[in-house]
């Protein structure tokens, strides 16, 4: 039989432990050669917080891991004995596998999260924002453009009663 993907529910917030404790169970068990992969799919995020650039991760399904297996009758009885695991997600009698399409697209991410990490900006073009660094500290303006991939936002402040564009860094602004 061809290994596929299957999701198992989980205690959420111990994703990685629960992942830990059932590659240990796989291991003692001898059945590594059905059990492939356990994954807790994950995004990388850079944030930056009192001026500190920092990148963290984050759970793209928090209570969720991913496994690639041969589903088995042993690895199913040594999965379900497993602590933290609550069951499979799918069928009511045998779980269903994730559909192909679904399963390149989580490991296409997986992949493009490990090259760069995403900067999150939560600003949207006409939002009012206050400027809270910069020479033009304690300005209010509208968000004009918002660009992810420099981390930077465009708005529009009004000096001298003229409508001027400024590009700032995303963490120069709040909204409002």
């Amino acid at each position: 039989m061809a290994k596929e993907w299957y999701v198992l529910r989980v205690q959420s917030g111990r994703e990685e432990s629960v992942k830990e404790a059932l590659a240990k169970k796989v291991a003692l068990a001898g059945l590594d050669g059905l059990v492939s992969t356990i994954l807790v799919p994950k995004e990388r995020i850079t944030e930056i917080k009192a001026g500190r650039r920092r990148v963290r991760e984050r759970k793209l399904y928090p209570g969720y891991i991913m496994v690639e297996m041969d589903l088995t009758d042993d690895v199913w009885f040594l999965i379900r004995d497993t602590a933290g695991i609550g069951d499979f997600v799918g069928g009511y009698q045998r779980p269903v596998p994730m559909a192909p399409a679904e399963v390149e697209k989580l490991l296409a991410s997986q992949q493009q999260k490990e090259e760069a990490p995403e900067v999150r900006i939560d600003l949207r073009k006409g939002e009012s924002v206050k400027i809270k660094e910069g020479p033009f500290e304690n300005f209010d303006g509208v968000v004009d453009e918002v660009f992810p991939s420099r981390g930077q936002v465009k708005v529009i402040v009004t000096i001298f009663g003229r409508p001027t564009p400024v590009e700032l860094e995303y963490w120069q602004v709040e909204r409002i």
